[in-house]
């Protein structure tokens, strides 16, 4: 299995072992330089790189090749084109061009753009992004060779996650490589901004899933009571993984292993039917790749399992819902991890520095991230059952918070907590070093050893979006940091006691799910913000743009896009799961409902009859009980009837979004409310829709 293990590992990537092997050396040189030093492509060298492709994807069995893109919709877009073209003659012949591998054309107009683009308006373009591997996309329809690819329009805006993403990478490698060059004397050719997300996910029953239209049209309940059992008893974490789910993962990670994708952690999450894919960590760009093809592969694999993969934040009510913990960190050429502590961090300068850099980018931008983090779907997640809330903060633990603490109050840090001796009292059992500082689980943004940990992303966020902002802010921080030293003559360690004591509001290592705390936060003039679309204004406000301008990652035009983009998305999300809701009342929860009224008031009748003497009065009461609750639902159901058709009428994208936050979402609320508890009081056999029980625990 070992062997195997390893011959399969990149069995679908043109990596490079196979340019190596299938190009000139002179153009693997080239490409290799482009690739490693982030420089211009020479177009020289295309045609070769595009037979030697081709070549390798066709033995490989593939017939067709697609731009492999990230539009605005988050997800992954390719049209497939085959290796088939028409010599002079007429005759079919196979052909992949230097053109067709760097340059694509596929209609822009029907992703979203945020008024970047016109619907007549339908030309954009792909371009080839070869610092992310060609691979072969495999599955049981056949193998596609897919090539990752920018998708920018006509005038030439960014219409995708890559683009930017891109961007930000140059910016922070630009800042970074400054930063160590002019203040530490540290030379380093680039700065690789290094990502590890660790991607949740639900499993549950095909048939289950397939009877449930909330489910297939919006990836959550809208409608459901609590199982007896839900994740009291905490029997699920890290539990014996059952056997068909094993099979599932084993699958899984033999097709992501094809591909590259370095998956290494599985286990069972602490909700029900949940669990957890961890990958190692890697280079952002190429990651970010990846952890798309993993949810698109997540997705794929479950059904051949008779199962159904739920990306949602958050599922089930009452359970955990899903994140994706994104581990950041900034690592040089030669391997050198710019957030490593050492032994005696409190002496360790650059750390201390860019650990700074870090803490000053947050406190600034914190809005910022709570959007670049979100979407609607996160909104059911945070603020419970382990997800951090809506105020974005960061969690140093006790060994960096003490010295930041030292270096606040006396103007230097003199001393580093160190981690005991752990003795556990068994003498089998050998003596070990604890870590300096215990983890907050329930801290949005926490520092954990080496790394940054980004609690708040959700489960189904592209992190390409998530990694752009962080990556542009921390640069700009850096570059901030570095012109106070440089062009202000002032000391590193100065440097870095005036930014912790300007931003050290933002430094929580407490319990982020007190109502002390978010008082606390209010205090300390934190960004609150209860929903997703109360953070998207971020995008658009003068430092946003100034910022993103300033590093050359977005424009102002483009990030009005995005702006606009998210406030539609949201208004859309909302509104298919308010349509959603009012079909299953109508169609299944009350005809149900009425249909076992029915049978209460034969029963009671047939009682009256059979004997005056029976006790009707429990009977009669379930009966006046299920009519009180049916009559408040279909009150709700009329009202957010109506409100959907106030909504039609607003045109203004932001005001819409808001709407729907404000008075529908409350609306949907309480039509849930009474259906939920009806369920209780239902005959089972008469329940529409599978239960949260039957699908979290079978």
């Amino acid at each position: 299995m070992a062997n195997s293990l390893i011959t399969n590992f990149e069995k679908n990537v043109f990596n490079d072992k196979v340019m190596k092997e299938r190009l000139s050396s002179d153009v693997y040189e080239k490409l290799k330089k482009t690739i490693e030093n982030r420089e211009k492509l020479d177009l020289s060298i295309a045609g070769e790189v595009a037979i030697a492709i081709k070549g390798w994807a066709m033995e490989r069995g593939a017939t067709h090749y697609a731009h492999w893109f990230q539009p605005m919709t988050g997800l992954t877009a390719e049209k497939h084109e085959a290796f088939l073209s028409v010599d002079k003659t007429g005759h079919m012949i196979i052909e992949f061009s230097a053109t067709e591998l760097i340059q694509g054309e596929p209609d822009a107009s029907s992703f979203p753009s945020g008024g970047l683009r016109q619907t007549f308006e339908a030309r954009g373009y792909t371009a080839w992004d070869c610092t992310s591997p060609v691979f072969i996309k495999e599955s049981n329809a056949g193998l596609t060779l897919c090539i990752p690819t920018i998708f920018c329009s006509y005038t030439g805006e960014a219409l995708d996650r890559k683009t930017p993403l891109l961007r930000s990478i140059n910016a922070i490698n630009k800042e970074t490589i400054r930063a160590l060059k002019e203040l530490f004397n540290i030379e380093a050719t680039k700065i690789i901004p290094s990502v590890g997300p660790e991607q949740e996910y639900f499993l549950i029953d095909k048939n289950k899933f397939s009877r449930r239209k909330d489910l297939i049209f919006t990836g959550r309940t809208l409608f459901g009571a609590p199982s007896p059992k839900g994740q009291e008893v905490e029997a699920h974490y890290f539990g014996a993984i059952r056997e068909n789910v094993l099979a599932f993962m084993k699958e899984v990670n033999i097709e992501l292993w094809k591909l590259g994708i370095f998956a290494k952690t599985q286990h069972n999450e602490a909700a029900p039917s949940q669990y957890e894919l961890a990958p190692i960590y890697g280079n952002v760009n190429v990651v970010a790749d990846h952890n798309q093809l993993t949810m698109e592969t997540l997705k794929r694999v479950a059904r051949h399992h008779d199962m159904e993969c739920l990306l949602h934040e958050k599922p089930f009510r009452g359970v955990n819902g899903s994140g994706k913990h994104n581990n950041w960190s900034l690592i040089t050429d030669s391997g050198l991890n710019l957030f490593s502590p050492g032994k005696t961090p409190h002496e360790n300068t650059l750390f201390l520095f860019f650990v700074t850099a870090v803490v000053k980018a947050v406190d600034e931008n914190a809005l910022l991230l709570r959007c670049a983090s979100s979407g609607p779907g996160n909104d059911q997640r945070l603020g419970g059952h382990e997800a951090p809330p809506g105020i974005i903060s960061i969690y140093l633990g006790d060994q960096i918070y003490d010295i930041v603490q030292q270096i606040i109050n006396t103007g230097d840090a003199k001393t580093s907590k160190c981690g005991d001796v752990l003795n556990i009292g068994i003498d089998t059992i050998p003596l070990f070093r604890k870590d300096a500082t215990d983890r907050n689980r329930t801290s949005p943004f926490a520092f954990t050893g080496n790394k940054f940990e980004f609690r708040m992303v959700g489960s189904s966020v592209s992190i390409a979006y998530t990694n752009t902002f962080l990556n542009g802010i921390v640069a700009d921080s850096i570059r901030e940091m570095t012109d106070e030293v440089v062009k202000n003559k002032k000391s590193i360690r100065d440097v870095i006691k005036e930014n912790l004591k300007a931003h050290s509001r933002v430094i929580f290592n407490g319990n982020n799910y007190t109502e002390e705390w978010r008082k606390e936060a209010e205090k300390r003039k934190l960004p609150i913000a209860s929903s997703f679309v109360e953070s998207i204004k971020a995008l658009i406000e003068p430092h946003t743009i100034e910022l993103m301008k300033r590093n050359d990652i977005y424009s102002k035009v483009e990030l009005e896009s995005c702006a606009e983009i998210f406030y539609d998305n949201y208004s859309k999300t909302i509104n298919i799961e308010a349509k959603t809701m009012i079909e299953m009342a109508s169609k299944q929860y009350i005809p149900s409902i009425i249909k076992y009224m029915n049978n209460l008031a034969e029963t009671m009748n047939n009682m009256k009859i059979a004997s005056d003497k029976v006790d009707i009065s429990v009977v009669e009461q379930s009966l006046i009980d299920v009519s009180k609750l049916l009559s408040e639902a279909k009150q709700a159901l009329e009202n957010l009837k109506k409100k959907l058709i106030e909504a039609e009428g607003i045109k203004e994208c932001v005001k819409k979004a808001m709407f729907y936050r404000n008075e529908i979402v409350p609306i949907m609320e309480a039509l849930r409310k009474p259906i939920d508890e009806l369920e209780l009081l239902v005959d089972s056999n008469l329940w529409p829709v599978p239960s949260y029980g039957s699908m979290l625990f079978k």
